[in-house]
């Protein structure tokens, strides 16, 4: 079965992670995430669970489109209504969703500075295969 693993983010978040005054974050922590990062999806591509991963641009460079009398309507990021925004995914292929959770509790336990590290969040959701599978 495969599984989405997300990250989920703020502006805020981004903004310390690219070292803006102000940060939390020290160039320990970034070596370290950097390091934390490169052994977890080393460990899953050696385990055969790895199917895909990437990061996203920060919110402020995303658009958002909705429909307004019938046409779409596109609003550039960040959005002030938006907290979190998806930061990034892990597509793992595993054999079940205990496993899928047991590698996102890992994710969600990374390094950095304490004061941030308690405010991670990590979905983890099934993918589905069809429409079928949308009825359970």
């Amino acid at each position: 079965m495969k599984y989405m693993i997300l990250t989920l983010a703020s502006q805020l978040d981004y903004e310390s992670l690219s070292g803006k005054p102000g940060s939390a974050w020290t160039d320990e922590d970034f070596a370290a995430l950097r390091r934390f990062m490169t052994d977890l999806n080393k460990d899953l591509t050696e385990s055969g669970e790895l199917v895909e991963t990437r990061g996203l641009a920060a919110p402020v460079h995303s658009r958002r489109l909705r429909l307004r009398e019938g046409v779409p309507v596109v609003t550039d990021g960040p959005y002030a209504e938006t907290e979190e925004v998806l930061a990034g995914y892990w597509i793992v292929e595993c054999a079940s969703y205990d496993r899928a959770t047991e590698i996102a509790a890992r994710i969600v336990d990374g390094p950095g500075p304490d004061s941030d590290r308690e405010n991670y969040v990590v979905d983890v959701r099934p993918l589905v295969d069809s429409a079928d599978d949308l009825a359970d």
